[in-house]
């Protein structure tokens, strides 16, 4: 019989198979796996005794429902928050993911959304949480996290909230836990970048060999067993170790910290989680000896990489920065390459609805394209009219996955339908990412077309002309989108954060784009911008680019 992977077994399994073997490092606090898994058995013996968990099973379902109690993750990064999360797995709840940014009616939005019964929060949040409570007919459970300040000042809970801490050693209820399966939902929802955030539902098992760890690293062959990955953690135990500085409220975020589980590694969140503070994380990465670096396009990177280069940091330990979620410009990969020429600089590709499709990998004094990826086996670029999979060299198409790929969209049976098309009888999932597939094989990643500017009849992409601009080595920060405009409808428009004591004329910034994009799609105006305002994630957030660009129509003046 084939085994059928969930979540919180597959951490179980690890922290029985090395239960000594430290976690997590946060402030003053070394966990061992055996210490997170016990606070994890307490978060799911409360869950389950407050009448949370599964109550329709998988086979009864479509692929846009749920069976399961929605659980909601407002948290900054802490130990708390992986506790949390696979603490309702073990309970047979769906947690799922919510953005610490949101304001009061975003935050209604989603929680009405996900009908969330239960809500785990940092008590900073509490107001935020009380507003609105009122307006939230299904959320019936409120558990609060204390922060650090909070142990002083005495931060009353909210009333009927109980303390996080104090449901860490709940005992298991008289009916014991339920028996998590593969099917069981992981919950994730989009960024809300581009729209309004919709939650993609996926079964534990398929994300998890999809994106979580449930592939041996290198390998294209799904572990085969729980016992292999207790062997695969016992024999790697200690060796792999990751600076978590992308919020785990972030998929990518999440998958990587899966990663690390199954390898028996360490996870060293920086001690302040509301803001990066480049100089205290590379302290810590120096201390702690971390292995790789995950971070998230520029908006993560480049703070790290300007403190590296005027800094005196040993890390020779460091073996990977890698890199997702959001691209690296041509100036920042350089960058790094050359302030740590020592190690590999890994790309990877993936979305919320397809998981981890394609990786590129590069050392300093290696030439590599930017948006060239190597595709796994499941990944391809299928035809603009769903018509059928394009073969290598047929060129422009949608990227797709198939196989391990999400149900659908919570509450959504229409726009499940389309992201999740079937063409020859094979189910894909196409989250809207226009690509080209080179004669080699390789695929050339265009952007999300969402993002995309039709501008005189013709398709610009808003990340490629990204990339064009953040090769001035000036650009610290820019997000492309487009705007109104009589002439050509519309109007590639790029807003511009300049580097701390820099700038650029336009005409600059058109030369360095002439080296790497057509013409047409150079941009029309560059607004400057004091700072762009990304997602805690570090994606970019097109509305508000959108409206900046809108209210400059009367001040900017159109590069010829």
């Amino acid at each position: 019989m084939t085994v059928s992977f969930n979540l919180s077994t597959v951490f179980s399994t690890v922290a029985n198979a090395i239960p000594d073997q430290p976690f997590l490092i946060w402030r003053d606090k070394r966990l061992s796996y055996a210490q997170v898994d016990a606070r994890i058995d307490g978060v799911a013996h409360y869950l389950a005794a407050a009448g949370l968990g599964c109550h329709t099973e998988r086979t009864e379902l479509a692929g846009h429902e749920s069976g399961q109690d929605h659980l909601g993750l407002y948290l900054r990064n802490g130990n708390e928050y992986l506790e949390a999360m696979i603490g309702s797995y073990r309970a047979r709840v769906a947690p799922f993911n919510v953005s610490y940014r949101y304001v009061e009616e975003e935050l209604l939005y989603l929680l009405n959304d996900s009908k969330a019964k239960a809500l785990i929060y940092n008590a900073e949040f509490a107001p935020r949480v009380a507003a609105i409570r009122d307006k939230l007919p299904h959320l019936r459970v409120l558990i609060q996290v204390a922060d650090q300040s909070d142990k002083e000042s005495g931060t009353a809970l909210l009333p009927g909230a109980v303390d996080y801490e104090s449901i860490t050693t709940t005992p298991a209820p008289a009916t014991g836990l339920p028996t998590p399966s593969g099917d069981d939902l992981y919950l994730l929802y989009t960024g809300g970048t581009t729209g309004m955030p919709k939650g993609v539902l996926w079964r534990q098992h398929d994300i998890f060999i999809s994106a979580m760890g449930g592939k041996p690293f290198g390998s294209d062959t799904p572990h085969s067993s729980y016992d292999a990955i207790g062997v695969q953690a016992q024999q790697a135990a200690g060796a792999m170790s990751m600076l978590m500085i992308p919020p785990f409220m972030h998929g990518a975020a999440q998958w990587a910290a899966f990663h690390a589980v199954t390898m028996g590694g360490r996870l060293v969140i920086p001690d302040d989680v509301d803001r990066l503070r480049p100089d205290a994380a590379l302290r810590l990465a120096e201390r702690e000896r971390v292995l790789s670096i995950p971070v998230v396009g520029d908006a993560i990177a480049r703070p790290l990489l300007d403190e590296i280069e005027r800094g005196d940091y040993d890390l020779s330990g460091l073996v990977t920065f890698s890199n997702g979620g959001a691209p690296l410009s041509p100036t920042v990969r350089q960058r790094i390459l050359a302030a740590l020429p020592h190690i590999m600089l890994l790309d990877a590709v993936g979305s919320s609805e397809s998981g981890m499709q394609m990786t590129t990998m590069a050392a300093a004094g290696a030439d590599s394209r930017t948006a060239t990826f190597t595709p796994q086996g499941d990944t391809t670029v299928i035809a603009t009219d769903y018509s059928r999979v394009l073969d290598p060299g047929d060129g422009e198409g949608w990227l797709a996955r198939r196989d391990l790929i999400p149900l659908g969209y919570l509450g959504d049976e229409a726009k499940t339908a389309r992201t999740f098309p079937t063409i020859d009888g094979v189910r894909w999932s196409v989250p809207g990412d226009k690509a080209v597939i080179l004669d080699d094989g390789r695929v050339e990643l265009l952007g999300r077309d969402s993002v995309t500017i039709n501008s005189g009849g013709e398709k610009v992409f808003a990340e490629e002309v990204e990339r064009a601009v953040a090769a001035h080595p000036n650009v610290y920060d820019v997000v492309v989108v487009g705007r109104p405009s009589e002439r050509w409808g519309s109007e590639v428009v790029a807003i511009v954060q300049f580097a701390e004591g820099t700038s650029a004329a336009d005409d600059e910034l058109v030369e360095v784009c002439t080296r790497t994009i057509a013409r047409y799609k150079i941009p029309k105006a560059f607004i400057h911008t004091d700072t762009v305002v990304r997602s805690p994630a570090g994606k970019a957030d097109y509305r508000w680019a959108k409206a900046v660009a809108a209210e400059s129509l009367q001040t900017s003046e159109p590069v010829a």
